[in-house]
């Protein structure tokens, strides 16, 4: 059974992929853990789609533990699309640099706006420009926070 049409998006971003194979003495990391792996899991049962981009190949090409890159790269398995690059997405990443964005940031966020996906992510400061700013055309959130919220 593949994925339905209005299954929900989403896209992590790379820190959001690394946190299950980050130290996990902080709960904090661990609850974040936990809750990316479900997420994966969501995506893996077809309850929601993950959307990868090259963006994210090229962040995970530059982990420099081949080990954990390998595990990184296993959570993309989960994946039902993947975004390209374009001048399309380019553009957009300007214009997010131009309101206060980091470069990296603004072209996940860019990618995630192409598809409408919920953007997920570990980054305190990411999650603030997204929630902060009202022209950028998705929601943002912390793993943990989404799916205390979406579970409701």
């Amino acid at each position: 059974m593949g994925i339905e049409k209005n299954t929900p998006k989403v896209y992590l971003d790379v820190c959001c992929l690394c946190r299950p194979f980050d130290d996990q003495t902080s709960i904090r990391i661990r609850l974040e853990m936990t809750a990316v792996l479900e997420i994966i899991h969501l995506c893996s049962i077809n309850e929601l789609s993950l959307v990868t981009s090259e963006v994210i190949q090229e962040e995970i090409s530059n982990i420099p533990d081949i080990n954990k890159r390998i595990r990184v790269e296993r959570l993309l398995l989960a994946s039902h699309e993947h975004i390209y690059i374009n001048e399309e997405i380019i553009s957009r990443m300007h214009k997010l640099i131009a309101m206060g964005g980091d470069a990296m940031d603004s072209l996940h966020i860019a990618c995630a706006e192409k598809v409408d996906a919920l953007f997920i992510s570990t980054d305190d400061d990411l999650i603030s420009f997204i929630i902060g700013n009202q022209n950028i055309h998705i929601k943002g959130y912390n793993p943990v926070t989404w799916l205390e919220e979406e579970r409701r």
